[in-house]
């Protein structure tokens, strides 16, 4: 029964408690709420409520935890289910769309469905500042000018922590770099290095002062670009980490004046600043060498080396291929999430199989039981009726004369000579104790080991005979080879006028076999279903 409870219980509620376990986790560890949902089965996803709240919170946690939203394909349902039910839900995730798309490389479309969420009414600034932090650094990855410069105008507007919010006067920078305003662009990047200054942050006074010094060589500034580059190495020393960059522009401000001598030689400085670089550093670092080397070597030259050519296209190539083998394996660990999702529904689904097979069994077990204990009761009330009719009729025998009277219906007669036949009873009820009722019972019963009939049925036969003008024996003569020696019993008892319950006495059967036989009598005789099979019999033999 406990298994059969436990197949039939609804596995939604203790869902519904471990993804709101998980949504409370969300707020403190990211790490453990993403924990608790990968234990989730999501075939268990009876409601859409939970499904949208299942895949919102686990592509929520990927994108926080900066993972690959590559498997987080169910987030378009979830925003698609939030959609005007709350404007929290329905921007949260709308930016987890948005990330997935950009991580399945559709970056157009990650912008729009940011622009499109940046355009909602009534959105709080707690919100809406993801929206547009998200916004501004993919629309700087695209190199966007014009596009990024009203979102990150909004962004540094909202933004209230001091980090926070040079960081999004930097984006602005940028978008004003990009849309080729050099002079706003320079503007900015003169207060971020005066409160970089102001605020001892010489780190990011480094990477500003980097900055400006490329943005003025982006404005044809050459001369001050370089006055700059030499100020930074003079503090930094050549040994600083954004050396090579530093080198790379004075070679680029070399160019640009046309001293191409000049020009080698800071790249061949370049070059050996760049020597010890590895990995992602190193193919950075030449995809800039590569090109510079070109370009340096055709204004020397008048021709293009394809050594220098191919080197450009093979640090390309393998940046992208990188990249590719980046996503393969982000699409990997989608396709070993499902795989193990699927595993985990399979096994669900057997054991579901095996409890449902245990509930039928136990169902079936019980109806089992239950038709036992029905079937017993059934012949323990036959057995009383049995035994009651028994008893009346050996009251009737204690009290009925000795001897025949004059007047003694024929009816009365055979049974008064059939119940004389029965030695045991009339044994049994001259002493009607307790005892010998009991052993009534079970004489009486169809269970009971006794052997042989309880009447001499010869007897009976010639008695039915003598008072009923030889019926008998027209019977079995019409009959004998149609009806069986139990058949012939019971249509001997019915003539006598006994009932169907003293016959299964008489007879030692149960009531319900004797009126199985007296259908099968009735068809055998072919009696109508109407009649009375001994008034059938009697107009058949006239008897």
């Amino acid at each position: 029964m406990v298994l059969v409870l436990a197949s039939c219980s609804n596995p939604s509620s203790r869902v519904d408690r471990e993804i709101g376990q998980a949504e409370r986790l969300m707020r403190v560890s990211r790490d453990s709420a993403l924990t608790v949902l990968e234990t989730i089965d999501p075939s268990e996803l009876k409601t859409d409520s939970l499904k949208a709240k299942y895949h919102f919170l686990k592509a929520y946690a990927h994108l926080a935890l900066n993972r690959s939203m590559v498997g987080d394909s169910l987030i378009t349902f979830a925003h698609g289910y939030y959609r005007g039910k709350g404007i929290e839900r329905e921007v949260r995730s709308g930016v987890a769309l948005a990330m997935y798309r950009f991580w399945t490389g559709d970056t157009p479309g990650s912008i729009s469905m940011l622009d499109s969420l940046a355009a909602l009414d009534a959105v709080p600034d707690s919100l809406m500042v993801d929206v547009l932090r998200t916004r501004v650094l993919l629309g700087a990855a695209e190199y966007q000018g014009t596009q990024i410069i009203p979102p990150a105008k909004r962004l540094y507007a909202m933004e209230k922590d001091v980090i926070r919010k040079m960081e999004a006067k930097y984006v602005l920078m940028a978008g004003y770099e990009y849309a080729e305003k050099t002079d706003s662009a320079l503007l900015l990047l003169d207060e971020l290095i005066a409160q970089a200054r102001s605020l001892r942050w010489s780190e990011k006074e480094f990477i500003f002062m980097v900055e400006r010094a490329q943005l003025l060589t982006e404005a044809g500034r050459d001369s001050e670009s370089d006055r700059l580059i030499s100020e930074i190495i003079g503090k930094a020393g050549d040994d600083n980490g954004g050396a090579p960059l530093l080198y790379f522009q004075y070679t680029m401000n070399a160019l640009n004046r046309g001293d191409i001598g000049m020009a080698a030689r800071h790249l061949a400085v370049t070059d050996s600043l760049g020597s010890g670089l590895r990995g992602g550093d190193d193919a950075y670092f030449r995809s800039y060498s590569n090109l510079l080397h070109a370009i340096i070597d055709f204004k020397q030259t008048g021709r293009i080396k394809l050594m220098h050519i191919n080197g450009q296209n093979n640090r390309q190539s393998e940046r992208f291929n990188r990249a590719k083998a980046s996503q393969w394996e982000s699409e990997r660990g989608a396709l070993r999430e499902q795989n193990r999702v699927l595993a985990l529904k399979a096994e669900s689904g057997r054991k579901t199989v095996v409890i449902l097979v245990i509930a039928i069994f136990a169902v079936l077990i019980m109806i089992a039981a239950a038709w036992i204990i029905t079937r017993r009761r059934q012949r323990e009330r036959e057995n009383e009726e049995r035994a009651e009719a028994l008893q009346k009729m050996v009251d009737e025998l204690k009290s009925a004369p000795s001897q025949p009277q004059a007047g003694l219906g024929t009816h009365e007669a055979l049974r008064r000579a059939m119940l004389q036949q029965l030695g045991i009873i009339k044994m049994v009820a001259e002493t009607p104790t307790e005892q010998n009722r009991e052993m009534l019972r079970r004489i009486s019963s169809i269970e009971s080991d006794t052997d042989g009939a309880l009447v001499n049925w010869t007897s009976v036969f010639e008695l039915i005979d003598t008072l009923y003008s030889g019926f008998h024996t027209k019977l079995h003569t019409a009959w004998g080879e149609t009806l069986t020696l139990k058949e012939e019993q019971i249509i001997a008892l019915m003539v006598a006028g006994f009932s169907t319950k003293e016959i299964s006495v008489i007879t030692g059967q149960t009531a319900s076999t004797i009126y199985v036989r007296k259908s099968s009598i009735r068809k055998k005789l072919g009696v109508p279903e109407k009649q009375d099979i001994v008034a059938f019999l009697r107009e058949e033999g006239g008897g």
